[in-house]
């Protein structure tokens, strides 16, 4: 049957046998099946997602699959417990508890559960005037040194798919951009990351040079309707000459517009994995031809 091939031809499961020589798996193993499966049914080959490799596989299935209640519970202990850090100021605290919880899992879930978490909820307290804007500069450079240092450490595959990664004019935020960098060149992409508030005009420029095979845009600011318009007019412009995907808070706020568009919308790191993975696989199938 299909499993079985997939056991000998990819070694995606290794099931025991018991006495009575049935085949065993793991919950863990049975899980990665439905996933891949999961993927298929989105447009992904199995050779791409064997191609990954067992473990990155897991992992991202971990990412992908909801977290329960439970497990929940100790990341939002300690989100709590960093924020008490912050008010009153205890870096030492806040440093240490960091750096000890981002060291013991892998790093994509640390940015999932942690990194971004703690920056959103940072961000909210200082939108409440309940946190000093010093702070909260504080508390993003900390995770943007994280980011940059782990993604330092990454080597660069000239023969990926080309992402280009942008934060647009105006957006200043770059957190959500710069996770997104880490996940993609993770995958096996060549990212192109450039950054904050930078223009349509030399986005433009910039993709004429490298002719990218996804444009990913990180949208944060909820815009007025006039700006929104004017937003929406650059992307659809965009999106005639490269594929192009928008994240973030600002993409969700003009989501019901964007459906009518080529322009898609990447809702969360689920959507962000299945779409790198539809890209991946494509450009393994053109390389191929």
């Amino acid at each position: 049957d299909v499993i079985r091939v997939w056991e000998r031809r990819y070694g995606l499961v290794k099931p025991s046998r018991s006495s009575n020589r049935y085949r065993e798996y793991s919950d863990e193993e049975v899980a990665l099946l439905r996933f891949v499966k999961a993927q298929m049914e989105q447009g992904a080959t199995i050779g791409s997602l064997a191609a990954e490799g067992h473990d990155p596989l897991v992992a991202r299935m971990r990412i992908a699959t909801p977290v329960s209640a439970e497990d929940q519970k100790p990341h939002e202990r300690l989100l709590d417990d960093l924020v008490g850090s912050l008010d009153p100021l205890d870096t030492a605290g806040f440093e240490r508890r960091l750096n000890g919880a981002v060291a013991v899992i892998p790093f994509e879930e640390a940015v999932q559960r942690i990194l971004l978490p703690l920056q959103r909820r940072v961000g909210e307290l200082w939108h409440q005037g309940r946190l000093n804007i010093a702070v909260e500069h504080y508390v993003t450079k900390i995770i943007q040194q994280k980011l940059f240092s782990v993604m330092n450490q990454l080597s660069v595959n000239e023969f990926g798919p080309r992402i280009l990664i942008a934060c647009p004019e105006g957006e200043t935020h770059e957190i959500g951009a710069q996770a997104v960098a880490y996940i993609a060149a993770t995958r096996g992409c060549h990212v192109y990351y450039l950054g904050p508030n930078l223009p349509n005009s030399d986005l433009v420029i910039f993709g004429e040079t490298i002719t990218p095979d996804l444009i990913l845009l990180s949208l944060t600011e909820v815009k007025s309707e006039a700006s929104a318009l004017q937003q929406l007019k650059e992307l659809e412009l965009l999106a005639t000459r490269w594929p192009v995907a928008v994240g973030g808070q600002g993409a969700r706020a003009i989501g019901d517009r964007l459906r009518d568009t080529k322009v898609e919308l990447l809702d969360d790191l689920t959507a962000l994995h299945s779409r790198l993975t539809i890209l991946l696989s494509t450009h393994t199938l053109a390389a191929r031809s």
